[in-house]
């Protein structure tokens, strides 16, 4: 098991507070999906793997339609995808993926969140580079599978984390971003069934430990910014470990 596990077992904390913030994340990759690559699910892969990880979340389908509705309808404003990158207090890298129909709102929000905590919104790149950027897949199979084979078979595919969760009964799959579109094809040939496809970053730099009383100021950063409606996803370099 590499790094993506290990990553994945140090993020303790819920990067969604509840289930509507679930819906709403989802709601907005499908709308962004739909808008580039068409809203047919069976010619637009990255929009049919959204939905199949939107029902494995319970999303109503209702919910699902209307955010590909969305793509199309010129009276509903179009989500922009941005990254932002900072430092919290401590050294701690912070990089905030956001999908927001007013950049303006969004960059303030995210500005002041670090600020109040003494640390500061970066330049593009000041911190990106300390991520790996993945694609990552939970599958399920109906028949048992040998993951050092199938590590093998999507070695050609730029995959380099392969893992079952024995508790989930779920095997994870982690591969270069540009690789999304190539595993999911060979996934779907193959006969998995894909629960959920999407990207992470990786930190690729040793976890800093912090002091409890420095780790708490830096999950009131994270609390803050998870819980910012244009915000999708977090990441940071602080180990969540005790």
């Amino acid at each position: 098991m590499g790094r993506a596990f290990e990553f994945r077992k140090e993020r303790k904390f819920k990067r969604w507070g509840n289930m509507a913030r679930v819906f709403t994340r989802l709601g907005k990759e499908i709308t962004i999906a739909a808008k580039s690559g068409g809203t047919d699910p069976d010619n637009n892969p990255r929009l049919r793997t959204l939905i199949q990880t939107a029902r494995s979340e319970n999303m109503p389908k209702e919910n699902i339609e209307r955010a590909i509705k969305r793509a199309v309808d010129k009276d509903m404003g179009n989500y922009e995808e941005i990254v932002y990158e900072g430092y919290g207090p401590f050294g701690i890298a912070v990089l905030v993926e956001c999908a927001t129909d007013n950049n303006m709102r969004s960059v303030a929000n995210v500005r002041s969140y670090f600020s109040k905590v003494g640390g500061a919104l970066g330049t593009q790149g000041s911190v990106s580079f300390m991520f790996d950027h993945k694609c990552v897949f939970k599958v399920k199979s109906d028949k048992p599978v040998d993951l050092e084979e199938l590590e093998l078979e999507l070695i050609d595919f730029d995959v380099d984390d392969v893992y079952m969760d024995e508790e989930e009964g779920i095997i994870y799959i982690y591969g270069a971003f540009e690789s999304f579109g190539a595993v999911q094809k060979y996934l779907e040939d193959n006969g998995f069934t894909i629960v959920s496809g999407g990207f992470e970053r990786i930190p690729n730099v040793p976890l800093k430990s912090l002091a409890p009383e420095q780790k708490e100021t830096i999950m009131k950063l994270l609390e803050k910014l998870e819980n910012d409606d244009d915000v999708q996803n977090v990441y940071h370099t602080m180990s969540m470990s005790e």
